[in-house]
């Protein structure tokens, strides 16, 4: 029978304790160890028991300049100052997490496919179960929203959703994966380039690269039918925005100007006010420019007719989903609790009515 009690939102399994442990060892893949940035491969991460998988793409470190110039058409002023940023080697997802992928752990496949093999649970199964006990309750309604399931990008979920994902799926295969900070995903987004868009400025050639409001025909589209951008990254531009890691400041960027930002994070303190990058398919052109930042709201659970609402789910975020990156290094465990992986406010007031 599916879990539908989470342990975290209960308070009686830190997030924290979690993290602190260590990853068992790697389910093999090939080409997914590499010691140095110059040993770094494109490979494809496979999940156990089931039939998800996704690709993950070297991108080297680098310095590139974060935010949009004054000049920028349709800029905003929380995109500036535009400030100097060094980001570490990664690697990134090639498209959206889709609902393939996603619902091995939301929905419990890989277990129940276990299951219906007889396979007795390995080191990682037996260590990512503690996150199928922190995984979402039941949705109260089709989260697709009939919009496309099998190859379509996963959305409506919260931040703390992605993050949990994230959390199972470094113990399920042994590798850690994480959201992307901003500073990673605008790097990654714009892959060496200083224009409002990857490929340009001008808007009208958006159409070869990104599902916007302009082509979407009022949906999502599935993942990799457009253009990468220069360094192979799919729909980095529209299709659906992404989570990041950080809280949305609007003078964040300030504070890091005068030199150069390393790795920066505004680790998030607040439920709401969380960044999502890249626009969506609803979202007019100037929103799928590169520097482009919106921060999540109340209005995204509006819908939710739980009460209290939910904790994993955005009814109305229909354009919400996210990517995944791994570090070429590695944090340590004290790391990752502490920046990383740092624990969601105390959330124990929304836990789900019993049914």
């Amino acid at each position: 029978m599916r879990r539908i009690c989470s342990l975290f939102v209960l308070g009686l399994l830190p997030l924290v304790a979690i993290a602190q442990e260590a990853l068992p060892p790697p389910f093999d893949v090939p080409d997914s160890t590499a010691k140095t940035e110059a040993e770094m491969k494109p490979y494809t991460e496979v999940l156990e028991h089931a039939e998800g998988k996704f690709q993950m793409l070297p991108i080297k470190g680098g310095k590139f300049l974060m935010g949009s110039p004054p000049t920028e058409k349709g800029r905003k002023p929380d995109e500036g100052p535009q400030h100097e940023v060094q980001v570490d080697p990664f690697w990134m997802a090639k498209f959206e997490i889709s609902w393939d992928v996603y619902d091995v752990w939301a929905s419990d496949l890989d277990i129940f496919r276990r299951e219906a093999l007889g396979t007795a649970p390995n080191a990682r199964d037996k260590a990512a179960d503690k996150y199928q006990l922190t995984q979402p309750t039941k949705p109260y309604t089709d989260m697709s929203f009939g919009m496309g399931k099998r190859g379509y990008p996963a959305i409506c979920m919260t931040q703390h959703s992605a993050r949990v994902f994230c959390q199972w799926l470094s113990v399920k295969t042994g590798r850690y994966y994480r959201l992307p900070t901003e500073a990673e995903w605008e790097y990654a987004c714009r892959a060496g380039t200083t224009t409002a868009y990857s490929f340009g400025d001008d808007p009208a050639d958006l159409g070869d690269y990104a599902w916007y409001t302009d082509n979407s025909e009022e949906k999502y589209q599935k993942i990799g039918l457009k253009k990468p951008n220069p360094w192979g990254l799919h729909d980095m531009h529209g299709n659906v925005a992404e989570w990041v890691l950080d809280q949305h400041s609007t003078d964040f960027y300030g504070k890091l100007m005068g030199k150069i930002a390393v790795n920066p994070l505004a680790i998030p303190l607040t439920e709401y006010n969380r960044v999502v990058r890249g626009g969506s398919w609803d979202s007019d052109a100037v929103a799928l420019r590169s520097a482009s930042r919106v921060a999540s709201h109340a209005d995204w659970k509006q819908q939710d007719p739980q009460l209290p609402q939910s904790i994993w789910y955005l009814t109305d975020a229909l354009g919400v989903g996210f990517r995944v990156v791994r570090p070429l290094t590695e944090p340590t465990a004290a790391e990752r609790a502490a920046k990383w992986d740092k624990s969601e406010p105390p959330q124990i007031d929304r836990v789900k009515k019993p049914e």
